[in-house]
């Protein structure tokens, strides 16, 4: 069983399902409301965990009743939660999710995420995991001092630059495999990403920054990746998408699991987009995510 670090995010999702999105200062009615347990470090941390990984989940929630639900979510999916730090000196974040159609817009509030720190971030965790994962939802000093520690410890680092933002090139150079999807890839490398094949030059020219292994996510589109043999773009799994909130999120997950437990890229790159569809075709954030025997299944 592979074991992997993720440091990053714990937010609650607030969703409300629209038959089409507001204009400003416009209200429109919704169809549905509910709150779920979300976050792209803690999305990432379940998913890996649903799929037959040991995981350890470091971050920042506040001492509220969502911080409660998110560590209860993590603890019955199986991750271990000794490295969230309760805070009171901020809430729990959260993100506010609009669904519509299949897909979705999000404002986050990171909150307590905001505060971890580098001080927070456990080097037996790391030194001990086969691979760490983390995201761009924390401080970048935090994401940094986790990737050093990665490094000094030969232990590989997935990163997922989301949400989107330049990065400085020490923190890209600590990476050993970046997951992009065509928004943050164009604002990385400054190209677009818009097609398998701008995202392909795209995947080259983080490769040149420095990432060894580069995979782009296009949606429905599929992905792209290369790795050092040339860009390799794999269609979309046909699926209806109902609400594609943790997608990315599942794809990431499953990513590092499947690489972390000894697979080749192509295949994990096949285990990881096929997570992924079954993640899209169920609503919510965690509640979204398959176990290893359905995408066993599904393959």
């Amino acid at each position: 069983m592979p074991n992997i670090c993720v440091v990053g995010s714990l937010n609650m999702d607030l969703c409300v399902h629209t038959p089409r999105l507001p204009a400003m200062g416009e209200t429109v009615a919704g169809g549905g409301f509910n709150a779920s347990p979300g976050g792209k470090g803690a999305n990432q941390a379940v998913a890996a965990a649903k799929l037959g990984a040991g995981v350890a989940m470091v971050g920042r929630v506040g001492g509220d009743i969502f911080g409660a639900r998110l560590l209860e979510s993590l603890r019955c999916n199986g991750v271990d939660t000794s490295h969230v730090r309760v805070t009171e000196e901020a809430p729990t974040g959260v993100a506010v999710i609009l669904l519509h159609g299949g897909d979705n817009c999000i404002v986050v509030d990171p909150g307590a995420n905001a505060l971890l720190s580098p001080e927070d971030i456990p080097e037996e965790a790391i030194a001990g995991s086969d691979m760490l994962v983390l995201q761009l939802e924390t401080t970048l000093e935090a994401v940094r001092r986790a990737m050093e520690l990665a490094r000094q410890h030969g232990v590989a680092v997935l990163l997922n630059p989301a949400p989107a933002q330049r990065l400085p090139a020490e923190i890209l150079a600590l990476a050993d495999i970046i997951t992009p999807n065509e928004s943050e890839c164009a604002l990385l490398t400054g190209l677009p990403c818009g097609s398998p094949e701008s995202a392909a030059r795209a995947a080259r020219a983080l490769r040149e920054m420095g990432v060894p292994k580069v995979v782009v996510t296009l949606g429905g589109s599929g992905v792209v990746y290369d790795v050092g043999g040339g860009p390799v773009h794999r269609p979309a799994r046909p699926v209806r998408a109902v609400d594609t909130t943790a997608a990315g999120d599942c794809f990431t997950g499953a990513l590092a699991v499947s690489l972390a437990g000894g697979s080749d890229f192509d295949a994990a790159v096949d285990f990881a987009q096929a997570a992924a569809a079954l993640a899209v075709t169920r609503r919510g954030a965690q509640e979204s995510l398959p176990g290893l025997e359905e995408v066993t299944q599904f393959l």
